[in-house]
């Protein structure tokens, strides 16, 4: 892991410069907000297994921001990779005060925050597939743009991890159907800007949410959830753990941030960890 903050003299490129290490802690860091501290470095395998590694010995609101990530990981163990300075990059972690079984919610609520914070901050439409999927239209082509990871680290934290593909070009995607705010036409797309947009709207969330001891509905995060979500009415396929393969219409996410699932024989099946493909919409 390499230490970086705002001066960055090593780097060339004029359209990717240096994150501002310093001016986002002076406009983050306070003490009565959530962000405790906020570390920038030049690059490392992956800021969720390093912030996960110091959970214990960290307060919660921790952030770690890399310019570059070796070994990003992405849901399912997937590789998440991009040109330095290209995207965020970025972990934070979280000490809930609320009960357990209601810390899935996180990764969801993670995604609604970034959303909304990107779509003001950039000027572009984004909408969530299900579970943690940041997706963006690039010529009438729903492509992914951004990933979440949230992951138990330590006693009692979770780091969860967002990964955002801001100036990639075409031909520097990772894979076909990815995107990129460039690519959709950004109106933004200062990492900068970006960046403390997304945390001003996770603290936003995460407060909302603790308030109301984690309860999604109280909060407004199930229902922000639903609104952004283009999983919903639309025909889905999920590959589902064992092997196992479900196809309906996805109708609702329930209490839980499960997927609800309708299928063709009409009953409904709630699905809590899968990979889903969005086949067609629903007439």
């Amino acid at each position: 892991m390499t230490s970086s903050d705002a001066s960055g003299a090593r780097w060339s490129d004029l359209d990717r410069p240096p994150l501002n290490a310093a001016a986002m802690r002076r406009a983050l860091v306070h003490p009565d907000g959530l962000w405790t501290s906020l570390d920038l470095v030049t690059t490392t395998g992956s800021t969720n297994t390093d912030l996960a590694a110091r959970a214990d010995e960290l307060p919660e609101g921790a952030v770690l921001v890399a310019e570059e990530q070796t070994s990003g990981r992405g849901r399912l163990d997937r590789d998440w990779v991009s040109p330095p300075r290209a995207g965020l990059f970025f972990s934070v972690l979280f000490k809930p005060d609320v009960p357990v079984h209601r810390w899935g919610w996180l990764p969801l609520l993670a995604g609604v925050a970034a959303s909304s914070g990107l779509a003001k901050a950039a000027g572009v439409d984004l909408s969530l597939k299900w579970p943690n999927d940041l997706l963006v239209s690039v010529g009438g082509e729903e492509r992914k743009t951004g990933g979440i990871l949230a992951e138990r680290a330590g006693a009692d934290g979770i780091v969860v991890g967002i990964g955002v593909n801001v100036t990639l070009k075409e031909d520097e995607l990772p894979v076909p159907g990815a995107g990129s705010l460039l690519l959709a036409n950004a109106i933004s797309t200062d990492r900068d800007t970006l960046l403390r947009a997304v945390l001003r709207s996770l603290e936003q969330w995460y407060g909302e949410w603790v308030r109301a001891d984690g309860d999604p509905e109280a909060s407004g995060l199930q229902a922000a959830y639903a609104t952004g979500c283009s999983t919903l009415g639309r025909h889905i396929r999920a590959d589902l753990p064992g092997e196992r393969m479900l196809e309906g219409e996805a109708v609702a996410v329930d209490g839980d941030g499960r997927l609800v699932v309708e299928t063709e024989g009409g009953g409904t099946e709630a699905v809590a960890a899968g990979d889903i493909v969005h086949v067609r919409a629903t007439p």
